[in-house]
C-alpha cells in the first residue's frame, strides 16, 4: 500500500467511539470519545471531522469491530463501514472485538506463542468468549476457539478441559481503545492479499437483543 493511501478503523460496540487511521508508513492517529447514548446520532459527524486532513478517496480499506458488543452500536458501525466500502469500492475488514483484545495484550507483552482466552459479559448472565494464539514468528493471531456464547459454568468447563497453558483476559471496560488493534489486524490481512467485499462484513451479535 502506497504511503498516500490509508486504512481507517471504527470501534462502536460500546458507548465509546474509537477511530484510527494510518498509512502504515509513520502517519498514524487514533482517538476515543465517550458518547454514551448519543453514539448512534453523533458518530457520523465525529468521523467526518476525524478523517481530516485526509479525504475519503485516500482510503484503501476500512476495518470495523464486528462484535460482540452492544447491539445498536455494533449494527451502526458495521453499517457505516459497509457503506464506505460500497461507495468507495474498497475492502471492508470485519474484525472480532475479542480478537482485538487478544491482539492488544499479545503485542503489548510480546507474547511468545501465548494462548489467550478472552471473556466478556453478555446479556442474560452469559459470556462471550474466544481463544486465540499469538504466533510471533509470523505475527499472526490464530483462532483456536471462535467467538461463542457460554454460560459461566460451560465456559469454566471449557477452560478446565483446555490442554494448553493459557492467559485469561476479562474484557469489561475501555474496549474502544483496541481500535488500533482492529486496524492492525485488518492490515495484516491486507498484506496477506485479502480483499473482502463490503457485503462480507457482517455483525456478530451472538445473542438476540432483549425485548421488553
Amino acid at each position: 500500500m502506497s504511503a498516500s493511501k490509508y486504512g481507517l478503523a471504527l470501534h462502536t460496540t460500546t458507548p465509546e467511539l474509537g477511530l484510527a487511521i494510518s498509512n502504515f508508513s509513520g502517519q498514524t492517529r487514533s482517538q476515543i470519545w465517550n458518547l454514551e447514548g448519543e453514539l448512534s446520532s453523533l458518530v457520523h459527524s465525529y468521523l467526518m471531522e476525524f478523517i481530516k486532513p485526509q479525504t475519503w478517496t485516500d482510503l484503501a480499506f476500512v476495518a470495523v469491530a464486528k462484535g460482540p458488543g452492544g447491539f445498536t452500536g455494533t449494527r451502526v458501525g458495521v453499517a457505516i463501514a459497509r457503506t464506505l466500502g460500497q461507495q468507495l469500492n474498497i475492502p471492508v475488514f470485519a474484525v472480532s472485538t475479542l480478537a482485538a483484545i487478544a491482539w492488544q495484550r499479545a503485542k503489548h507483552e510480546h507474547a511468545q506463542n501465548h494462548v489467550i482466552a478472552v471473556q466478556m459479559p453478555a446479556q442474560r448472565n452469559q459470556l462471550f468468549a474466544a481463544i486465540y494464539q499469538f504466533v510471533p514468528e509470523t505475527c499472526q493471531l490464530n483462532v483456536l476457539l471462535a467467538d461463542s456464547v457460554f454460560t459461566p459454568q460451560l465456559w469454566q468447563e471449557k477452560l478446565a478441559s483446555w490442554n494448553k497453558p493459557y492467559q485469561l483476559l476479562e474484557a469489561n471496560v475501555g474496549l474502544a481503545a483496541t481500535v488500533t488493534s482492529i486496524l492492525q489486524l485488518a492490515y495484516l490481512d491486507w498484506q496477506a492479499g485479502k480483499r473482502p467485499h463490503f457485503s462480507e462484513a457482517l455483525p456478530y451479535y451472538g445473542q438476540h437483543p432483549v425485548t421488553t
